[in-house]
């Protein structure tokens, strides 16, 4: 059995990287579809449904991989979904956009337990494929190739073997919140302007206006109930100490509101939300056969534990040419087994070897431009 490294204290990533125009997307485990009454479908001709069949190659997925008993054990115990937000302006869930949001979801199949794992967007991974590579921004692969080519890449990179998905538009994250009664946030000091900010510039997607209606400033510091509208600022924020890596963890503590949230609903109530809803998000997952049941269990989730990929004591970030300003996984191989040691606690894991020629690939790369 591998031995688990222990973590190293070391000092936080500061140099803030570059993020370009956002509209951040929160998404979480299965259970916010219910609540999510529009998605940026703004036609509501139905939900784009993907069939991504189950061939592991086009998945992604190395033959190593299928043939490794360890998988099948993780598989056996634990479902693994992807969640993408994306900036979804022109009304389209395809490609053509790029991820502002992934978050990796691990949920254990008896006890409900949840795990949440953000890859921050501008990590550098292979978004090709080991035969024909391509080393750039991982929120790329959505705008390229659609949730196909993005499923691809975390399976790649990452060793997993992700079959199932869900994309949403960052409208949807203010109807989901107010739905809710709004979500309880304890405010810094630091975030109040930040918050106020984003609130005063933040734009309809219908309209192209300033929503000045739903603009409600942030006055005091603790514990307190955030609008939709408030909500999505706050998770916007990105210019506080941490930058964006501190910016998901926000996105994670809203999500982690809504999903308790949910849990106290009544599931006949989540079954008649869910076919209502359902027309407005983008999936490959059934509505009868995935998406109620799990939906209907809502009370049986629990959020357990959330992080962000790549981890804090094996990262750097760094410009890399006309890459731009990348998070850079120092030791790609060391984060992979660090990633499934999180997301299925208990199961050893030794990564692919396909895991560990990115790696090398990625740390030639950055030392091409930042040197030893």
């Amino acid at each position: 059995m591998a031995q688990k490294r222990k973590k190293k204290g070391g000092n936080k990533v500061v140099r803030n990287v570059i993020i370009g125009v956002e509209a951040v997307v929160l998404i979480a485990v299965v259970v916010i579809l219910i609540f999510v009454w529009r998605a940026t479908d703004q036609e509501g001709t139905g939900a784009t449904k993907y069939n991504l069949g189950s061939d592991p190659e086009e998945l992604g997925v190395n033959e190593e991989i299928v043939n490794d008993p360890t998988v099948k054990e993780i598989r056996d115990q634990y479902t693994t979904l992807a969640f993408f937000g994306v900036d979804a302006r022109n009304g389209t869930l395809n490609k053509g956009t790029r991820t502002d949001t992934i978050i990796l979801c691990s949920i254990n199949n008896e006890t409900g337990e949840t795990r949440l794992c953000s890859v921050y967007r501008d990590t550098l991974l292979n978004i090709g494929t080991m035969d024909n590579p391509s080393y750039t921004k991982c929120n790329a692969a959505y705008a390229y190739g659609g949730p196909e080519k993005a499923i691809a890449m975390l399976n790649q990179n990452l060793d997993l073997y992700i079959t199932q998905f869900v994309t949403v538009g960052f409208d949807g994250v203010m109807n989901t919140v107010d739905a809710l009664g709004g979500v309880d946030i304890d405010i810094q000091q630091n975030e109040i302007k930040f918050l106020n900010d984003y609130q005063a510039s933040m734009y309809s997607t219908e309209t192209n206006t300033v929503i000045t209606d739903n603009y409600v400033p942030v006055t005091e510091v603790g514990m307190q109930t955030l609008s939709g509208y408030q909500a999505l600022a706050y998770c916007r924020i990105r210019y506080t100490a941490g930058s964006d890596f501190k910016r998901t963890e926000r996105q994670r503590d809203v999500v982690s509101q809504i999903v308790y949230k949910a849990k106290q609903m009544d599931p006949a109530k989540i079954t008649r939300i869910c076919n209502d809803v359902f027309p407005y998000i983008a999936t490959n997952m059934d509505l009868n056969d995935d998406i109620i049941p799990m939906a209907s269990q809502a009370s049986k989730y629990s959020i357990v534990a959330s992080s962000g990929f790549p981890f804090d004591d094996k990262i750097t970030t760094g410009l890399l040419g006309a890459k731009g300003d990348c998070v850079i996984p120092v030791d790609l191989e060391a984060n992979v087994q660090d990633l499934h040691e999180f997301l299925y606690p208990g199961i050893a894991y030794t990564p692919s070897e396909n895991v560990k020629t990115i790696s090398s690939t990625i740390k030639a790369e950055a030392a091409r431009y930042l040197g030893n």
